[in-house]
């Protein structure tokens, strides 16, 4: 039996003082607002006039894990039935999970996925997985024909739009303002998109700005590149701001021999474990000299990344820190390093330091998007 983790409904309290938070809409055209418990409300708009309950099926499919949530929809409201976390690599398609996933389930009406990677003509290429997702392979597979592929950072997007103030940890205040938003994620890859404002909501744009090439700002960064184009021949920011990133960065600052040898109890540890996962936790516990100095040029070089993204679409409307990552290093993200970084940007830099940042705490980001994105392509009447 694959090892899988099976999740409750969404329970964790997103109000003040038990009292329920309903989000209204500045942006993205959809119809869900949050409340506690996974709950959703529909806003008034082009829909539907219906007072059946539907179910519509969520994914957020990522290059280690694949997290699939079923929600019932309805014009008055809508809910977390159920959600399942899987090994992405323990499996050779999404068909098969989600297969596995809907077995005594009821009929779906609609399902939307967010995939970690390119989409063209409805067909994604998952970039850290050897998986081929179509739209229409998943609609033979549900019997249906509202399937939709969105962009992993677009399903975000939509996820940003209906999550409450404390789903979010604040690394910079700034100016609240309106125009556009970007999103930069780092996980087991590096993600990117743009939410462009036009005038009345947001406009969510995929983008694989990760795969751009890496932009060194100091010496010791020129350093670590050249290190790297020894490795891999092409350089991009996901070759440093991603799981596998991280510790490239170790193995260069390791290698210098800068900061000392690496002590036996670590390579033990790196040996049988994530070394991504032991680099911050022995970083955080100020265990290792070489881990603290790879987690700290880690959070510089991702907040240089982050401004010269804001910089870029021009995001004054703000910028949000998505992935795994950012969660399990939160405590490096707000010791200034981040931020220091992302503000030093020359003559813009008065610019950078009126964008408010924030980083997503939720880890269920996507999901939620996704499944905002799929109610409302099922409530929202076509034009005319």
């Amino acid at each position: 039996m694959l090892r899988q983790k099976k999740e409750k409904s969404y329970n964790r309290r997103l109000s003040n003082r038990g009292k329920p938070v309903n989000v209204k809409f500045t942006g993205i055209d959809h119809h869900l607002c949050i409340t506690k418990h996974d709950r959703f409300h529909h806003e008034r708009g082009n829909m539907k006039k219906t007072t059946r309950q539907t179910l519509v099926l969520a994914g957020d499919i990522g290059g280690t894990k694949t997290r699939l949530g079923l929600f019932c929809v309805s014009e008055a409201g809508s809910r977390s039935l159920t959600s399942t976390t899987y090994p992405s690599k323990a499996y050779r398609g999404l068909e098969s999970i989600i297969n596995e996933f809907l077995q005594g389930q009821g009929r779906i009406s609609a399902a939307s996925f967010g995939v970690a990677g390119p989409l063209v003509n409805g067909i994604a290429v998952a970039t850290n997985l050897p998986w081929k997702i179509s739209e229409a392979s998943l609609g033979r597979v549900l019997k249906v024909k509202k399937i939709f592929l969105i962009n992993d950072l677009v399903a975000n997007a939509y996820g940003i739009e209906v999550m409450t103030r404390n789903d979010f940890t604040i690394l910079n205040v700034g100016k609240r303002a309106v125009g556009n938003r970007v999103l930069l994620s780092a996980g087991t890859g590096l993600g990117t998109a743009i939410l462009f404002w036009n005038g009345t909501r947001y406009i969510p744009s995929p983008s694989e700005g990760g795969h751009a090439e890496f932009g060194p700002k100091n010496i010791l960064e020129l350093e670590l590149l050249r290190y790297l184009l020894d490795r891999y021949g092409h350089v991009s920011y996901e070759r440093v701001l991603s799981g596998t990133g991280l510790f490239n960065i170790y193995q260069f600052l390791r290698d210098s021999g800068k900061f000392g040898k690496e002590p036996g109890w670590l390579t033990s540890r790196l040996e049988k474990n994530d070394p991504a996962e032991m680099i911050a936790e022995s970083a955080l516990h100020k265990m290792s000299r070489l881990c603290m100095e790879s987690l700290n040029l880690f959070a510089s070089i991702y907040g240089a990344a982050a401004g010269n993204l804001a910089l870029q679409a021009m995001a004054s409307g703000g910028v949000y820190i998505g992935g795994g990552i950012a969660p399990r290093i939160i405590w490096k993200l707000k010791d200034g390093t981040f931020m220091k970084a992302f503000k030093n940007k020359g003559r813009l830099s008065p610019i950078v330091e009126r964008i408010p940042v924030k980083v997503i705490m939720n880890d269920r980001a996507a999901l939620i998007g996704a499944a905002s994105h799929a109610a409302n392509m099922l409530l929202t009447s076509s034009p005319g």
